[in-house]
């Protein structure tokens, strides 16, 4: 039985922040994923907003790792390599009566240790944003608020913790532990069981179910809650920033923001769900993203929506069963209490993308305080580089890489400017691409206008040689996600045919 110091459950952002952190000291260390690649739960569908930290409570553990977490994305981006920007944020009131609010917002933010807060006029508010509502009288700036590209920083820090190191297996779901009394001494996956001394639990909306199978917490329970999107083209709406309406005690509303690839979003709602795979989007959903999204810019056009999505989150509000026992809105970063080897990351809801990387040191810190010799490497790098994006190259880069690769000459995605060269290298990255969602949210191809119209056969045709498998086995995010059924007749699946639309299109 394989043998390591921590195995991490839970690939989502706050899962491979803890592992490249890790991957600094002497330790052995698994990531574990049920998933088909990193990122595919909640960090592959929220609103890419690096909060300013504003909005926690003073005093809570969010608030603390938001601010925390917030200085460290510059250095964080820099080293990693993926897109980060201080854009800012407004909170917008649009009616008098909402102004106190952010007042209370402008307080609790100075409490929190949140600098480069400030109080706009409505008519400041509309020189710097002139398709806010009109009707806006107030805001609240605050200029450390950030966007970036969520699934490259997930990506990025996994890269960076298996080339320093740490071993990642995906397609594995945990199952349970190996007790030995209240000591925990291994777990058990779809793929067999493992021996460990250290098990951290960052398994995002599974996090109760995790720490119930040790016994721990069995009161507590994680409550999905779903937001739904809509994706506007580019061309549509010249928005710099991120607006956001003035909060509610549910969510920080439904917001208009811009994003590093230039699609701007709106959403998303909050509804508490069932179903922890529910990410469905629902009419009734997406018509009251829209109203909120019209409240802030009333000159949205549908016409520029080119899609939609939805995401779930584990609520911060994880509801208890016993009665009059309430967890609050907290995160749970802990130690796990009468077991002895769990570390408990639960209830990371919004802002979890900011908190992330100051969640990752805060574990660091808990195990030294448990007596955890961490003995840094001497061999560790903190540095990881992207691979090329054709697009945003200058043209003598682009020849150049064309001249060295003429993969890199061939469109693919014609409305993201993606080439084959850029699909090849991601298929063999250090943690490849095996899917076609793999491929799109590493380098955004099929999210344009055409929505995967024109790329979606050319794609399939190259995962299926560059892995040298069948053009039926080619899925769009693991198993069960087939596109094809079967082939019609002979057909050449090289990549570079006309022919490669032989095969009926089947699930997926």
């Amino acid at each position: 039985m394989q043998t390591y110091d921590v195995v991490i459950i839970g690939a989502g952002v706050v899962g491979c922040m803890v592992a490249r952190a890790l991957s600094r000291y002497d330790l052995s260390v698994l990531l574990i994923e049920k998933e088909a690649d990193v990122g595919a739960g909640t960090s592959s569908a929220n609103t890419a907003i690096v909060h300013a930290g504003y909005d926690p409570m003073p005093g809570t553990l969010k608030a603390a790792l938001n601010v925390a977490g917030n200085r460290m994305w510059d250095t964080l981006a820099a080293e990693l390599d993926f897109a980060f920007e201080r854009r800012g944020d407004y909170v917008v009131a649009v009616e008098p009566e909402e102004v106190p609010r952010l007042e209370l917002l402008r307080q609790q933010g100075i409490a929190n240790g949140v600098t480069g807060l400030a109080m706009l006029s409505g008519e400041e508010l509309r020189r710097r944003e002139p398709l806010v509502n009109p009707r806006a009288c107030a805001a609240l700036w605050a200029s450390t608020s950030g966007i970036c590209d969520p699934f490259a920083a997930v990506l990025a820090a996994a890269e960076n913790a298996v080339t320093n190191g740490v071993t990642l297996m995906l397609e594995t779901a945990f199952e349970g532990f190996h007790m030995e009394g209240r000591r925990i001494a291994g777990v058990r996956t779809s793929r067999g069981s493992l021996r460990c001394r250290w098990v951290v639990n960052a398994a995002g909306l599974y996090a109760d179910e995790v720490m119930h199978k040790a016994g721990v917490r069995p009161d507590f329970a994680i409550t999905p809650r779903r937001g739904e999107y809509y994706v506007l083209d580019r061309a549509q709406l010249p928005l710099r920033s991120v607006l956001f309406p003035v909060p509610t005690d549910v969510s920080k509303g439904i917001l208009v923001t811009a994003t590093v690839h230039g699609n701007p979003i709106v959403g998303p709602n909050a509804r508490d769900v069932a179903g922890k795979e529910d990410r469905s989007a629902t009419r009734e959903g997406l018509e009251e993203v829209w109203q909120g999204a019209e409240r802030l810019v009333p000159s949205l056009d549908p016409r520029s929506i080119i899609g939609l999505f939805a995401g779930l989150r584990a609520a911060g509000n994880a509801r208890c069963l016993t009665p009059g026992v309430d967890y609050g809105h907290d995160f749970v970063v802990e130690i796990a209490e009468g077991v002895h080897g769990l570390v408990n990351l639960a209830g990371i809801e919004s802002p979890g993308l900011t908190a992330a990387p100051a969640i990752a040191e805060r574990v660091v810190e808990l195990l030294r305080d448990a007596g955890e010799p961490l003995r840094e490497k001497r061999s560790w790098n903190p540095i990881r580089r992207a691979r090329p994006r054709f697009r945003d190259l200058l043209p003598e880069q682009q020849a150049e890489l064309v001249r060295r690769d003429p993969l890199y000459g061939r469109i693919v995605c014609r409305c993201e400017m993606v080439t084959e060269g850029e699909i090849v290298a991601e298929i063999h990255a250090p943690i490849p691409a095996r899917t076609y969602d793999a491929l799109k949210r590493r380098t955004w191809l099929g999210t344009g206008r055409c929505q995967g119209g024109f790329d979606t056969p050319r794609v399939l045709a190259i995962l299926a040689r560059e892995l040298g498998i069948s053009p039926v086995q080619v899925t769009k995010k693991g198993p069960g996600s087939e596109f094809l059924s079967r082939p019609t007749k002979d057909t050449d699946w090289s990549g570079t045919g006309p022919e490669r639309a032989g095969h009926r299109v089947g699930g997926g």
